[in-house]
């Protein structure tokens, strides 16, 4: 029998439209963000990972889904996959994860893959990234006067303003995540992103959240 989820804390307001959870031990302490519909003009919520499966975090989710109905939840790679499964079935949202790493999701309802590169919605795209892990991806979301990048844990915090590829104990294959970021960085459009939200602890950032000039954040990592 499960046990019931924790009270948890509930999720930050970090600009319009965009939210972030408190980290989850269920993904080793990540990040997971939800981008409101209306914030880029889609037609449902973006949960970029999975949060922890808590009280808190329930009553928000559900909140959205009563107000806009069922969203996405964004897997950026198996270590945001917390509790996908009890998320799903809680919330009827639909998951999207790339192909490398379905198979760790056996019988998630509403779960559908992709391979290099995929189109979720207008301005919304993702792109593979080996190298965290076998299935890692980005998602960039460019639509009105919104322009981020979703960067999973490609790129991690390293101080105040700064993310940069790491090589850690878990990292699946270094050299493909430096081609990962190389790729990236040709994928993009000139001059994009704004910022970048992490999938990874933020606790380096110190009191921010999200990475501003991204564009040229990432331009400084070729060098």
């Amino acid at each position: 029998m499960s046990q019931p989820p924790e009270s948890g804390r509930p999720p930050q307001l970090v600009r319009p439209g965009l939210w972030l959870f408190a980290p989850s031990r269920d993904s080793q302490g990540g990040s997971s963000w939800l981008l409101e519909a209306g914030a880029y003009g889609g037609i449902g919520d973006l949960l970029v990972d999975a949060p922890g499966f808590t009280e808190a975090n329930l009553a928000m989710l559900r909140q959205r889904t009563a107000q806009v109905g069922p969203g996405t939840l964004v897997l950026t790679s198996r270590e945001g996959h917390g509790r996908c499964r009890r998320l799903q079935e809680a919330l009827g949202w639909s998951v999207l994860v790339q192909e490398q790493e379905a198979y760790l999701l056996p019988g998630v309802q509403g779960c559908t893959s992709f391979g290099h590169e995929h189109l979720l919605a207008p301005g919304v795209r993702l792109l593979w990234t080996p190298g965290p892990t076998p299935g890692a991806c980005v998602l960039h979301v460019r639509a009105g006067e919104l322009d981020g990048l979703f960067s999973g844990r490609l790129l991690v915090p390293t101080g105040p303003g700064a993310l940069a590829p790491l090589r850690t104990a878990r990292t699946f294959h270094w050299p493909r995540q430096l081609t990962s970021v190389a790729r990236l960085r040709a994928w993009l459009p000139a001059g994009s992103p704004d910022w970048i939200a992490s999938g990874a602890g933020l606790g380096a950032l110190r009191s921010d959240k999200l990475v501003r000039g991204g564009a040229a954040l990432l331009a400084q990592l070729d060098r």
